[in-house]
């Protein structure tokens, strides 16, 4: 795990939100997007379609939501699961693991006032280990093409490049993604 010093401070917390926490979630996606739309790394995410309010209640009532807080603040919001995209399906992936042990990153925002304060990374550990868990053999996820920092981010924690796909998803259409995975 990433030692709290190293992402701003010992305050920050990561943990499940809670399903009455809705508003609270949805504002801080709402305000990422806002900030984001249309820069140099936008991730594509669209109020409304991605996430959308079903998807981000449906995570909150199962507990795949999860929050890293600083201060009181939501610094970053993760959602994780054993849900994918068919395009995930026939992959070349390295860990041949039952759909059960396979556990997918979706959604992971950092506030842009965090950004570049090791935030992301202190996420991704705490997914890895919330997975390992969980009994996880392995966490897979994609990354829209062109994020360069994802990408950076998670070969630097260790995550595999399969390769790149092209798939449908609601807020982007037939776009290319890249497909990582982390063999836990």
């Amino acid at each position: 795990r990433v030692p709290p010093a190293e992402t701003g401070g010992v305050s920050m917390e990561f943990r499940r939100a809670e399903s009455a926490e809705f508003d609270r979630v949805r504002g801080f996606y709402w305000a990422l997007i806002d900030l984001m739309e249309g820069g140099e790394f936008d991730p594509g995410w669209r109020k409304g379609i991605y996430p959308s309010d079903a998807e981000l209640r449906k995570s909150l009532d199962a507990g795949e939501l999860y929050v890293l807080e600083d201060e009181g603040a939501i610094a970053a919001a993760v959602i994780i699961n054993n849900e994918y995209n068919p395009g995930y399906e026939g992959l070349p992936w390295r860990v041949d693991a039952p759909p059960e042990r396979v556990f997918m990153l979706h959604t992971l925002g950092v506030a842009p006032a965090m950004q570049g304060r090791g935030v992301a990374k202190r996420v991704v550990a705490e997914c890895l280990a919330t997975a390992r868990e969980k009994g996880a053999e392995c966490v897979r996820l994609d990354v829209l093409g062109g994020n360069e920092p994802a990408e950076k981010l998670y070969l630097a924690m260790g995550f595999y490049f399969v390769e790149a796909k092209t798939m449908y998803y609601e807020d982007t259409g037939w776009t290319e993604f890249r497909m990582f995975e982390y063999k836990l």
